[in-house]
């Protein structure tokens, strides 16, 4: 679907993952590994494997948490396994976080959205504002960190991550939030995202304009659409090109 009544956006929202960076090649035991060079006690000799595996369970465990659009943070986790078993690091947990993340999905061109930077400049010099709005356990400084790495000319006013809220999209909070920072009401506000129930419904839901992300893949079944909400406008791009050539 098209934007309905030709009216362009102040300002533009982003969802992070899968919509202006990928995470490929991700490998959380390699993260383990680099995080235990930074080891000085580990009284009870836990390996990474086992490290990792028992993460990796507790994370799961607490998905009933999530889906009630409540955020862990990934601090919180390196605090609990590591104090759980004894463990002491010389560097802070902010600093373990960074080396975790860093190691488990390495900072690569690959990482970028096709065309995203393109995308950026286009809305920097025709005076669209914009802004990320992500559901992360990563801190919000990690994650600023890591955008500013891979898009360094990004301009984005601010970077808003569930792990410094503790509420996750679909809640309407987050983008509360947003708007709030923004200075803008909903309906001037476009949010971009590669998920229908957290990014399109909850941009809809808060009044913003919904951007579907598609990427490609196969549409959202349309009555599977209607069964789970009214339809309602929003715009499908496979390539940030798309919404260039949308708002031109």
């Amino acid at each position: 679907m098209d934007a309905d009544n030709g009216k362009q956006p102040q300002m533009i929202l982003f969802d992070y993952g899968g919509t202006i960076l990928h995470e490929p090649d991700t490998d959380f035991l390699r993260s383990e590994r680099s995080i235990l060079r930074h080891v000085i006690s580990n009284p009870h000799d836990h390996t990474p494997d086992e490290l990792s595996a028992w993460e990796d369970e507790r994370f799961r465990s607490l998905q009933p948490v999530r889906d009630l659009d409540a955020e862990l943070t990934e601090i919180q986790l390196l605090r609990l396994k590591y104090e759980l078993f004894g463990i002491k690091l010389d560097i802070s947990y902010e600093e373990a976080e960074w080396i975790k993340w860093s190691e488990a999905c390495p900072l690569t061109e690959q990482c970028r959205s096709t065309h995203i930077e393109e995308l950026l400049r286009f809305l920097y010099e025709k005076g669209i504002r914009t802004g990320v709005i992500s559901n992360i356990g990563w801190s919000g400084a990690s994650l600023s960190r890591r955008v500013q790495i891979l898009l360094p000319d990004n301009h984005f006013e601010f970077i808003l991550a569930s792990s410094d809220y503790g509420i996750r999209k679909p809640s309407p909070v987050l983008f509360e939030v947003a708007l709030e920072k923004a200075g803008l009401p909903p309906g001037d506000v476009w949010y971009c995202g590669d998920t229908f129930d957290k990014d399109v419904f909850g941009a809809h839901a808060s009044g913003l304009f919904p951007v579907y992300y598609r990427r490609g893949r196969e549409a959202v079944d349309p009555q599977q659409l209607r069964e789970q909400t009214e339809e309602f406008p929003y715009l499908t791009v496979d390539d940030w090109q798309e919404l260039i050539d949308q708002l031109g």
